[in-house]
């Protein structure tokens, strides 16, 4: 799951979404450091993270692109499904997608002094490239691609992720409609949240 993903499963209190969406900027205990709700946040995105990993249906998906990105094959799949997401949107939540990733940005904004350091760094090119409503299309994954390798470790086989991407649409759709529902479960669950994002329950402009 990527940055569409973590903020949808969030459900809609303001400090577990920030919290999620900076998840993997916080390391070990440093969770600690944070606001109740904000370490409630970065909790689940850790949960989310172990959940998806773990998958039977998300290790299938991983084998499809492994040949070539190996220990990273984890990522690109995380990038995919939150394609589908974005490209299914309509199908999990009533609140428009770019009303949903406005309100996104706007309380990441309101909440800029939590975010780590390096999130700060990106955050500016994060929301004037639109990066959560890149993963409509297939185009826009490989952007996204593109960009993570230029700054990350992340190997460039960008045309290569999307070439399978394309050849095999409908079976990772297929793994997608088949996974969300069962982390939206578990979440729901675990945390006592509800994952409807009609509601709002924070300042939206």
């Amino acid at each position: 799951m990527n940055f569409l993903a973590h903020t949808y499963l969030s459900g809609s209190n303001e400090e577990i979404i920030v919290g999620n969406f900076m998840g993997d900027y916080v390391k070990g205990r440093n969770y600690l450091l944070f606001p109740e709700e904000v370490k409630k946040g970065i909790l689940i995105h850790r949960d989310i993270d172990s959940f998806t990993d773990m998958h039977l249906i998300t290790r299938r998906s991983k084998q499809r692109v492994a040949a070539r990105y190996h220990k990273y094959a984890g990522i690109i799949i995380d990038i995919f499904y939150d394609h589908f997401l974005a490209s299914l949107w309509d199908e999990y939540s009533d609140l428009p997608l770019q009303d949903f990733v406005n309100r996104t940005y706007d309380l990441l904004k309101r909440n800029y002094k939590v975010l780590p350091e390096a999130i700060k760094r990106w955050f500016p090119t994060f929301l004037e490239n639109n990066w959560m409503m890149t993963y409509r299309t297939v185009d826009g994954i490989e952007l996204v691609l593109e960009r993570m390798s230029a700054n990350t470790s992340l190997p460039n086989h960008a045309s290569y992720a999307t070439d399978v991407l394309k050849e095999q649409y409908s079976v990772f759709e297929e793994d997608f409609r088949e996974f969300f529902p069962l982390i939206v479960a578990f979440l729901e669950e675990k945390y006592q949240i509800s994952i409807d994002n009609t509601r709002v329950d924070y300042p939206y402009a």
